[in-house]
């Protein structure tokens, strides 16, 4: 693990004339076998016991305003673009990566097994199956086993023989999971978004380390994929909207690394364990897809201690099945809008959705040292999680649903008066969205 310790400066640089979004970095996926949808909070999740109407200024509903603004254009350019990087991800790296039963990308060759007995291990050994990687973590409640295939047989295949051998079981595929934003090309711009000195952990790819918006963040940076640890744009955008110029400590774990099957179910779980074992209170992912039998359990287990998962609702579009980590209970499903309030027409929606934060037209670190725009549900989930990392500085269940019930009392109502599937019981962290045509150049 390595520790990153830097004064803040306030760094400057010439203004770009334009800040049009190109090269993204990747968006999410849909599909993929596992559980079936959730569409609530459930008893036992954090927010299952706030009221449908909490106090707050009411604006006109914006659900209905998806003209077709260049803003709009860009929503759904970016629902496209993920569509295209999980069939551009199975199609060139066919030695790692294939397709569930639903066409989502999977690690290829391996199979995750959720806590199975040694008669269902013996009974896949006899068939050709071997044991690969297990996942250990009692602080989550989750015993996970990697079940190789034999030599010629799919993931599919490997599945549902699995689950013919022991139907009592949980078999599931090695699903993997994309980033729910775009990143823009960079621009070198002037900045100093709020922030505050809080302690929060984050799972993406790596962060870049040296960049001036993060001189005053502490980081701990652990890579979970085979390969190694990388740097992403991604990654870097979330961190800077995390704590902006105001300090903290932020623990990355690096689910992404360099291979092509990064982002994995098994990478993820095994990041947000090693967050857990490290008591932080608040951990934010923007990263999503299918339903996942151990991305599941492991966030029934952070739940359980008190850990709030503030997760992307993902770009798919609002008459898309819900998205994941998001739409588990007790995660804390969060949302995007754009500079006029408006929901992003590409965010999903649905009766999970807790938040709405700003996630278009504002300005997050890029590496290289400047800043870029940023677009998506992505970029909306660090804000939140900022904001409730101030009052949840460690596990606890009971200081998590304060936490929660304090924040959805001060949200900035929007759309139909009280909670709502577009943007769930309001508006929050409206002030930290750092303007880029409104940040001037310094010489």
């Amino acid at each position: 693990m390595r520790k990153l310790h830097a004064p803040w400066i306030r760094w400057t640089a010439g203004a770009a004339a334009a800040l049009a979004c190109a090269c993204p970095a990747a968006a999410q996926l849909v599909g993929g076998g596992g559980l079936g949808g959730v569409t609530g909070a459930l008893p036992g999740s954090p927010l299952g016991d706030l009221p449908e109407r909490l106090p707050g200024p009411n604006l006109p509903s914006a659900v209905g305003d998806l003209s077709r603004t260049l803003d709009a254009a860009s929503g759904e350019g970016l629902t496209d673009l993920r569509r295209r990087a999980a069939r551009r991800l199975i199609r060139e790296h066919p030695e790692a990566v294939e397709a569930d039963d639903r066409g989502a990308p999977v690690v290829r060759g391996e199979v995750l097994a959720i806590s199975p007995s040694a008669e269902a291990v013996a009974a896949a050994r006899r068939v050709g199956f071997s044991v690969g990687a297990r996942i250990s973590a009692p602080e989550l409640g989750l015993e996970s086993l990697t079940l190789v295939p034999p030599p010629g047989m799919s993931a599919r295949e490997a599945v549902r023989r699995l689950r013919a051998l022991d139907p009592q079981g949980q078999y599931d595929f090695d699903h993997i999971y994309q980033e729910g934003g775009q990143v823009a090309a960079p621009a070198r711009l002037a900045a100093g978004a709020p922030g505050g000195n809080i302690r929060v952990g984050l799972v993406d790819g790596s962060v870049a380390p040296d960049h001036p918006a993060l001189r005053g963040v502490r980081l701990a940076q652990q890579a979970f994929a085979p390969g190694g640890a990388k740097i992403t744009a991604h990654a870097t955008a979330v961190a800077s909207l995390l704590t902006g110029a105001q300090g903290g400590e932020i623990l990355v774990a690096d689910v992404y690394g360099l291979t092509p099957a990064g982002g994995s179910a098994a990478a993820i779980a095994r990041g947000l364990a090693w967050l857990a074992e490290r008591r932080v209170g608040v951990i934010t992912i923007s990263l999503v897809g299918p339903p996942n039998l151990v991305l599941q359990a492991a966030t029934r287990g952070l739940a359980a201690r008190g850990v709030l998962l503030v997760a992307a609702v993902g770009n798919d579009g609002p008459a898309a099945p819900p998205l994941y980590p998001a739409a588990y209970p007790g995660v804390v499903a969060v949302t995007g809008v754009d500079a006029r309030r408006r929901v992003l027409p590409e965010a999903g929606r649905g009766a999970y959705v807790a938040f709405a934060a700003p996630g278009a037209q504002m300005a997050a670190a890029a590496p290289g040292g400047g800043l870029t725009t940023v677009r998506g549900t992505s970029f909306a989930a660090p804000i939140v999680a900022a904001v409730l990392a101030a009052d949840l500085s460690g596990p606890d269940p009971a200081a998590a649903a304060e936490a929660l019930r304090r924040l959805a009392a001060r949200a900035q109502d929007l759309g139909a008066p009280g909670r709502d599937p577009v943007f769930g019981y309001g508006l929050v962290g409206f002030e930290r969205r750092l303007n880029p045509a409104r940040v001037k150049a310094r010489p």
